[in-house]
């Protein structure tokens, strides 16, 4: 006698099937979305102060506006000339297509009153000292994936600097520099000549970012390659966060080309207003006097904030709605394999009855030789 089935048993046998798949659909789900990963911040990442440039875009989506502005006092004890005037540095970034590309514009422009000593006599010159369009792309982040969370065992352990830190993150800029006729910054005394017109500039970013708030930038710049005025600088800047809204810095950039040389240094800070706006300010001065240096900046930075991350699920945010959807789906498919087994064992029953009773074609033929046998 067959055992009777149980509608209760079966009902939830049915449950906890369902409860099994939709388990392993959220397993699958959160699985997928581990490795995503964007450099996108909270706060606002701007490249002030100082001249260095983070190895880091903005993010996708996101328009950012840095501008500076500078009051400067240079004496040349060897030509006896003073130069006194101000400078505005104007820094567009957007984040385009993807988390590590930046497209991006500089633009400095100054204006100076440069006197003779000697005589009392004096003339004003203005002009954009640099005028670049570019991209930048991240091309090795080390951070990515990293696990952050502190050692709950050991206080020596959070305080001292890991091997991996010192692998920094390394981005690219290329871009292509414009000289105006006749702009006296990009005029060359020795071969009397001014760069004009459009030339190329490359750049590669290094980025490092230690325990306890502290961040070191290392830039190497070659800029209008393959004229006669072509330029490499290198820029070191080491940063700490004082606390969320206050950032101290110490910079220094070593400049060397056929017309100029110098080596520049800078202190200063930036207060973080809110998460899109940014004060700073800072010294610029020099050990040289050929010429002496002093110039005081001020900026500010803001953003425009478009950003959209890709949502990260957990098993507390996935939509029960959305996983019913996915439920429902996967009982169609599982339906539809199951029609097409039944249909394919009914071949094969209807098949077995077409058969049932027949001799298989080897033991008729013996049958038929033993008849035959049997006559003679």
């Amino acid at each position: 006698m067959r055992p009777k089935k149980n509608k209760n048993s079966i009902f939830g046998a049915i449950q906890t099937t369902n409860m099994a798949l939709k388990k392993y659909l959220k397993f699958l789900l959160l699985l997928s979305v581990m490795n995503s990963f964007s450099q996108y911040t909270d706060i606002i990442n701007s490249n002030r102060p100082g001249q260095s440039k983070s190895a880091f875009a903005v993010g996708k989506n996101v328009a950012q506006l840095e501008i500076g502005f500078y009051n400067f006092k240079n004496k040349h004890d060897i030509l006896n000339s003073e130069n006194k005037g101000f400078g505005l540095n104007i820094e567009g970034r957007y984040g385009f297509l993807f988390e590590q590309l930046e497209l991006n514009f500089n633009a400095v422009y100054q204006n100076e009153t440069v006197t003779q000593l000697n005589t009392g006599s004096s003339y004003k010159q203005a002009n954009f000292k640099m005028l670049s369009f570019g991209a930048k792309y991240l091309i090795y982040d080390p951070y990515k994936n990293r696990d952050y969370s502190p050692n709950l065992y050991s206080y020596k352990a959070n305080r001292r600097i890991n091997k991996k830190d010192l692998i920094p993150a390394v981005g690219i800029q290329l871009s292509a520099n414009y000289d105006a006729k006749e702009n006296p910054y990009s005029y060359n005394p020795y071969t009397q000549t001014y760069i004009e017109g459009f030339s190329p500039n490359a750049a590669i970013y290094a980025q490092h970012n230690f325990r306890g708030g502290w961040v070191f930038i290392s830039n190497f710049i070659m800029n209008r390659i393959g004229t006669n005025f072509d330029e490499f600088q290198y820029i070191f800047t080491l940063t700490k966060s004082i606390n969320e809204a206050i950032v101290l810095f110490a910079e220094t950039q070593g400049i060397k080309s056929d017309v100029y040389g110098d080596n520049l240094f800078r202190f200063g800070g930036a207060y973080l207003l809110n998460r899109n706006l940014q004060f700073d300010t800072d010294l610029t001065l020099n050990t040289k006097n050929t010429p002496s240096i002093f110039t005081i900046n001020a900026g500010i930075s803001y953003r425009l904030d478009f950003h959209v991350d890709k949502e990260i699920l957990t098993e507390d945010n996935i939509d029960e709605e959305f996983m019913e959807n996915e439920m429902e789906r996967l009982n169609k498919v599982s339906k539809k394999e199951q029609k097409k087994i039944n249909k394919q064992k009914k071949k094969e029953i209807k098949k077995a009855n077409k058969n049932k009773g027949k001799l298989p074609s080897n033991i008729k033929e013996n049958r038929r030789e033993n008849e035959e046998f049997d006559l003679n």
